[in-house]
């Protein structure tokens, strides 16, 4: 059971990194270069986004329980963040069939389908979060061996506190942006990615 686990788990951070980072990463390059400015603003909003799913990997670093629930918003966001705006959309849909808009679709398809069917999964593992100690079963801790390698490779001097005190501070600043945006410029702008 904890091995089939363990290749679920890593599977799904495997189509983390494919789907959440290389694939709109690349599509970001490719939308500068063909200056598809529609595509480019809903990727920079995207990207904004969906740097919630870093900060959880640096407060998995540090064995935060409720780096289970963060995760799952952040799937639950990005889908919402894909396809929130309507004046982008609507640009999109304008655009003449390109290869461009093609793989961009086809991207935003598949990302919110990942990030709904994640957070679907993770839902089982809220216990990680809400029960004392379970952070260090077996069944929790299989979630935190894909960060700690992370660590390994790219912070193997940094300790976990430092590491989970980097993961708060992104945390408390994303906050501050979700509350302005939520508080201030959603009533204002309403569904329009536009700025005023």
């Amino acid at each position: 059971m904890e091995n089939w686990l363990r290749s679920l788990v890593w599977m799904d951070y495997r189509l983390a990194l494919l789907l959440t980072v290389i694939v709109p990463l690349a599509l970001l390059v490719w939308a500068f270069v063909k200056k598809a400015e529609a595509i480019q603003r809903l990727l920079v909003i995207y990207w904004r986004v969906a740097s919630l799913l870093m900060i959880v990997v640096y407060l998995m670093i540090f064995s935060w329980p409720y780096s289970f629930i963060l995760s799952f918003c952040a799937r639950i966001l990005i889908p919402v963040s894909l396809w929130f705006w309507v004046d982008i959309n609507e640009e999109i849909r304008e655009q003449r069939r390109t290869r461009l808009r093609l793989a961009f679709s086809s991207w935003r398809w598949a990302a919110t389908l990942y990030s709904l069917l994640g957070a679907i999964a993770l839902v089982p593992f809220f216990s990680c979060a809400f029960t004392a100690g379970a952070i260090d079963t077996p069944y929790c801790r299989v979630w935190l061996e894909a960060p700690l390698l992370y660590k390994q490779l790219i912070h193997p001097n940094a300790t976990p506190g430092f590491l989970g005190f980097l993961g708060f501070t992104g945390l408390f600043f994303y906050g501050l942006f979700l509350l302005y945006f939520l508080v201030f410029r959603l009533g204002k702008q309403g569904r329009t990615a536009l700025e005023p």
